[in-house]
Formats: C-alpha cells, structure tokens, sequence
C-alpha cells in the first residue's frame, strides 16, 4: 500500500481503487446523526463510506451523498448483505432494497457481512451475479476467517476482493492477514479502535507521545502501514477531522512490531465461528 494522504487509494483484485482510509457508520442513528457525520466526513475530504443494511442507516447515508458537494463518482461506498436476507433471492433483493435506500444505483463495494452456515455460499453466487451484470463495482465477504475463505474458494467463480475483519491492535491475527494477501484479498478492518478500548492500553499512550500523536492516529497509522484500509465511526466532527491526519508521520518497523506484539486474540465483536446467526 502506497500511503499518501486522505485521498490515496489502494488497488482491488479487479483494478478498482478503494481509497484506504473511510468513515465507519456502525451504531450511528438514522436521520441527522448519520447525515451531519457522513457530510463531516466528505467535507472533511474522506471519499469512503462504509453501511449496512442491518446498521439501519442507509437512508440518511444516501441523503447525506445526495446533497453533498461531492460527486457520487467520487465517493466509494459500501454496504452488506444481512444474515436474515442470504441466500441466492433473497440477496438480490436486498441489494435492491439497499440501492433504493441509498438513492443510487451501484454500490462501489457489496459484502457478505457473516459467514451463515449453509447459506454463504449462494449469497456469494449472488454477489457474483451482481457484479457479472456490472451493478457492483467489486465485491467482498466480512467475518470470513481462514476456514471459510478456503470452503468458499471451493466453488467461487470470483475471488473475493475484500475482506471486513475486526482488526486492532488486541486482535492482529497475522496469519489470517497474510492468507488474504497472498489470495490478493484486501483486508480491511471494523472497529479498528476497539470501540474506545484502545485509549486504555499503556503502551499505545507511550508510543503516541513518542511520535507527538493521538492513540487513535497512531492505531489508524498502524492500520495502513499494515495494508490494512480502515473505516473508523465517529459522529464528532472534530474527530473525524483529527482521526484522518495521519499522514505527517510514520510508524518505524519497530513500533509497527511493537505494536504487533500487543495481540491477545481478544475481540470487541462477535466471534465468527461461535456468532449467534
């Protein structure tokens, strides 16, 4: 990954540019919540926003794009697939129904949110249809550990260009990073700042001081400096701003090391293999 400031794009398996670094809207609220953050963001300069279907936003994502500035051709934007909606129909409709939602009629990016047993792969076949039609720029999976990549290669026509993980500096899990990349699956990253955790680990505190950075800009940094694109959510606007000017320093190999070694497998989300679908 080329890291060069906030508009700077890493890319796809198919040649699509992603731009690396986004605005997350996980647990953001529908209407001038949601709207007021993803204008901050734009205006702010991200070209990357990152829904759901289930975050039940979508909305007021696609109003906030509608009457910003920006063009949507400019804008990256991403949505998933739901649990309760996979499936082979059923996911075409919900794409569907998250286009109508969105005001648009293509999403830049398309994901499986969960790995539901017995139903992934024909909501991948589904993706694949999506994508052969040219209604999807690219597509991808979230929640895939290793073991489910490799079943669902079995079969897919496409490999999966993205892959959605929690990621942080509590939950590397380096070799399922390194089997992304060596399949040239682009390993993004959900709650990269452990849904405020980060902020009470006292090695992050010490090396942020020592670079003259927040935790947060030192863990974004980190991110990117992995490879790793990363969507972090704030509502704030003075976050969002600050969250994204991370690129007037760097991580020595070091620190990036140090910071690899803070890994305890611990997750703020749900497990992939054990989640209640």
């Amino acid at each position: 990954m080329n890291i060069t400031d906030l508009s700077g794009t890493v890319q796809l398996s198919n040649g699509v540019q992603m731009p690396y670094f986004g605005l997350g809207v996980f647990k953001t609220n529908e209407g001038k919540e949601v709207t007021d953050a993803v204008t901050y963001a734009l205006d702010a300069g991200y070209r990357h926003i990152d829904t759901a279907a289930i975050y039940k936003n979508e909305e007021g994502v696609g109003q906030a794009i509608a009457a910003s500035k920006t063009d949507r051709k400019e804008i990256f934007l991403t949505s998933k697939v739901w649990n309760a909606d996979q499936g082979y129909d059923q996911t075409l409709k919900a794409y569907d129904a998250s286009l109508e939602k969105l005001k648009t009629d293509y999403l830049d990016l398309y994901l499986v949110h969960w790995p539901v047993k017995g139903k992934y792969k024909e909501t991948w076949r589904a993706l694949e249809q999506l994508y052969a039609d040219g209604r999807v720029k690219a597509i991808g999976v979230s929640n895939f550990l290793q073991h489910h990549l490799e079943d669902l290669l079995q079969s897919a026509k496409v490999i999966p260009m993205v892959n959605q993980l929690e990621f942080h500096p509590r939950l590397v899990q380096q070799s399922l990073l390194d089997f992304c990349q060596q399949h040239h699956v682009q390993y993004e990253a959900w709650s990269p700042l452990m849904q405020g955790k980060i902020f009470d680990i006292p090695e992050l505190k010490a090396l942020a001081a020592k670079y003259g950075v927040s935790v947060a800009q030192l863990v974004l940094r980190w991110d990117l400096q992995k490879g790793v694109v990363t969507i972090p959510k704030s509502i704030r606007q003075d976050r969002i701003i600050s969250n994204a000017e991370i690129f007037n320093f760097e991580i020595s190999t070091g620190d990036v090391a140090a910071i690899d070694k803070l890994d305890k497998g611990e997750r703020v989300g749900p497990d992939p293999d054990t989640f209640d679908f």
